[in-house]
This record gives structure tokens, sequence and C-alpha cells, in this order.
């Protein structure tokens, strides 16, 4: 929903500043999927709200939900008909958290990931952005609805869709104003994540702008050499470039940072690499702020990409004791969603 339209709107048709307020609760608080259900509103003007107006700026396409329902994933198609997918996850019973893209397909090219083999194709605005989450959380309103339940909502936001957040900072920061307004979806800045492929300029900007924003950084590789073959963003950003970042983030944040690790069998999942993962580590320094998550890969294509393979669950365990030798804490993080591929690295429209 495009608020600056929506106060042009209303301005247009000279009607009082309070009818604002009224449309923004029954959209943002209320979950309503239509302007026609906001009674508040008279039934002249809903019907030209309606033909003048729109809620959403996409057409959902298809809604695939996973056998255990801890995983729902939608196809979205915008306005010029390009395609986006947006997920939707329950880590735990009740508790939604929905993953957002913020661009059409990505330009970093990381060879593990479905959207860099898509290539870039545009930016997403901030409004595109933000009505993913008011899509699902009307999707869990009609879902609660038809299965007779008391409703639940999105609790937590993660940059983790298509596309690089840093590389579209300007709307991705718009639609952080817009989903931390309290008279907009209200959402507090510790539950909304935003995660990198490892952008130094990107972290300081965003330590500056939104100190209270969670910071994932897509790592997994602790050696230039395997980095810049994955990860074509660590030939401009390097390791190096990516510690000093983290240490000026950790001067004006003191906020926990999660690394994520994905887990390539024969490839990144030696003692070797534990110990130079630790190492640089260490070499950050304020080693309590920083978290490191072991991901399995999850599979992008049959057959596999690359000759990709996903660690062994037995090989990921070996991995974390190795780490925990150095001294270092990790979680073995559960992927959901890999049978609907809605899982890390799986979006592509």
């Amino acid at each position: 929903m495009d608020i600056k339209k929506l106060e042009n709107f209303l301005q247009e048709n000279n009607l009082p500043k309070f009818r604002l307020g009224q449309i923004q609760k029954a959209i943002f608080t209320d979950g309503a999927f239509s302007f026609s259900e906001i009674t508040t509103l008279s039934k002249e003007l809903r019907e030209k709200m309606e033909s003048q107006l729109r809620l959403l700026s996409f057409e959902t396409e298809k809604v695939l939900v996973a056998k255990d329902g801890q995983s729902i994933k939608a196809l979205l198609k915008l306005h010029d008909g390009d395609l986006i997918e947006t997920v939707l996850i329950a880590p735990k019973p009740g508790i939604w958290s929905a993953c957002i893209s913020c661009q059409v397909g990505c330009a970093m090219g990381c060879r593990f990931c479905a959207t860099g083999k898509m290539g870039f194709k545009r930016d997403l605005t901030a409004e595109e952005i933000t009505d993913q989450v008011l899509f699902w959380r009307q999707y869990l309103k009609l879902k609660a609805k038809s299965e007779k339940l008391k409703a639940e909502e999105v609790s937590t936001i993660v940059y983790m869709g298509m596309g690089e957040p840093f590389n579209n900072w300007d709307n991705v920061s718009e639609s952080i104003k817009n989903l931390t307004d309290e008279k907009l979806f209200g959402f507090g800045s510790r539950s909304i994540s935003v995660s990198t492929s490892g952008i130094a300029s990107g972290i300081e900007r965003m330590a500056n702008e939104f100190p209270q924003i969670n910071l994932a950084i897509s790592l997994h590789f602790a050696s230039d050499k395997k980095r810049d073959l994955y990860m074509p963003v660590n030939k401009k950003d390097n390791l190096e470039s990516l510690k000093n970042a983290l240490k000026g983030y950790f001067t004006i944040t003191n906020r926990k940072v999660f690394l994520e690790y994905i887990m390539l069998d024969g490839i990144n999942d030696t003692a070797l690499d534990a110990k130079m993962l630790a190492d640089f580590i260490y070499s950050i320094g304020s080693t309590h702020l920083l978290h490191m998550n072991l991901i399995r890969y999850n599979m992008t294509s049959d057959p596999p990409a690359g000759g990709l393979q996903p660690s062994s669950k037995t090989r990921t365990q070996i991995f974390k004791q190795e780490l925990e030798k150095h001294q270092v804490h990790a979680t073995i993080r559960k992927s959901l969603g890999e049978e609907i591929k809605a899982a890390c690295g799986q979006l592509a429209s």
C-alpha cells in the first residue's frame, strides 16, 4: 500500500485528516483485504478507492504450503509482469517469520544460490517490499478464519529473500521506516533482520541509520581464495574489509551479529576450515557479539548445480565440535521449506 498515494487521494477529495488514520488502522492493524471492508467509510468513498487505489502492488500467482505446515511460499506477479517469491516460516508453533525479497533477481552471483542464477532484473520499491508483509498478515488472517482458529501474527521480518539489501538501500531503508512506524506496521526494530552477502559500506551505513536492526552476514568461507571462487562480492569486499566493517559496526551499535555459514560437502567443512573460521572470528574481536549459524546447503537444482552437495549431518556436527574446540559457539540451524524450494538460497521466480 502506497501511503503517499493514499494521502494524495484524500487531499484531492477534500477528506478530513482523520480518515487517513482510520484507513491505516483498517489495513495495517485490522488486516482488511480490500477497501470495501472498511465500513467506517461511506459506500461511495469505498467504491471510489477500489477503482483508483491498489491495496497491494502485486497479484498472487501461486501459494505452496509444506506438508508440515511450517513453511509457506508465495509467487507474486508485480505490475510490470516481473515475478518474485516470498516465504513465511514458523520456527516454533504460532511464531511466524516473513522472509521478504528486495529485488527481482540478484546481481551478486553466489554460485550456491538459485536467485543469483537469475541475474539481476530490477530493484523493488519500498511499497513492493512492505506489501509482502501486508500480504502475509492477510494470509494468516484468512487462514485462521478458514480453520476457525485464533488469528496469528507475523512476529519477525527477515530481509533474506531475493536480492542484496545493500544494493537497494534507498528502498530498503524506506521500507524499514514504514515497518517500524507505529501508525503503520508497528514492528519493533529488534524484530527485523537484514542479511547481506558482505558489502562493507552497507554495514557501516546500516549501523549509523538503524543501529537496533539485526544484522546477518552470509560469510560461508574463511579464506579469500574460496570466497572469491564462490562469492564474487569478495573480490571487492574481502575478509579484511569485512573484518574492519564489523569492528566499526560494534563500535557504533554494540549489537550481536549473526554469521551464516553454509555447509558444502568437501568444500568448506574440514577441520582446517573450522580452524580458519575460528581464527577469522578472533581477528575481529568482540567474539561475544558474534554468533555462528551453520546451515546445511539446500539443493538449488536436480542434478546438483556445479556438483555442490550439502555436508552430511555427521560432518556438520563434527564441524561444530571443531569450532567448539577453538571456543567458538555455533548453532546448527534447521532449514525449513526445502520440499517447496523455500529454504535459504532456493528462491527464484
